[in-house]
């Protein structure tokens, strides 16, 4: 059975929870709002999406306190800068892990509260980091046709 609609002569064809799946999926920017949402296709038994990450380091920590005194100079009083100290910064997790994972909750809610349907999704999810753009419009150009490809897709059954 199709959970999200079903290919029509290579088009995906939306049923009521295909549209939840791209209400969702509109709607990862307004929790996430360092994102670009890219690419993206609901298949009837899945979905393949580039979520593209704005204004972060490849690399490195982001989330830290800065150092609110100087080290003392022999027997002197601490220096203290003149920035009140900031807690850490608590909130929603900027992985791609926190976005795909409240993407699929939001679904599986819709599931469960309107179907008898409780197990939507797969246990793990595949993600890859884009590394250039020969590997961007590769992964792109899979994305965009990947409908016309369902009758010899791994995931059609």
């Amino acid at each position: 059975m199709p959970l999200f609609g079903e290919i029509v002569d290579g088009v995906m064809v939306l049923n009521t929870a295909g549209q939840i799946v791209e209400k969702c999926w509109g709607a990862i920017p307004e929790h996430f709002p360092q994102v670009t949402l890219d690419e993206f296709v609901i298949m009837p038994n899945h979905v393949h999406g580039i979520i593209i990450i704005n204004g972060t380091n490849p690399v490195g920590a982001n989330n830290y306190l800065p150092l609110h005194y100087l080290p003392l100079p022999s027997n002197e009083t601490p220096t203290q800068f003149n920035e009140t100290p900031r807690p850490l910064q608590h909130g929603t997790s900027r992985t791609i892990g926190s976005m795909v994972r409240g993407f699929r909750i939001g679904i599986t809610r819709w599931f469960r509260a309107n179907t008898d349907i409780h197990t939507v999704w797969q246990r793990n999810y595949y993600e890859h980091i884009i590394r250039n753009e020969d590997a961007y419009l590769k992964i792109a150009e899979y994305i965009q046709t990947n409908p016309q490809r369902w009758e010899t897709d791994t995931y059609h059954v």
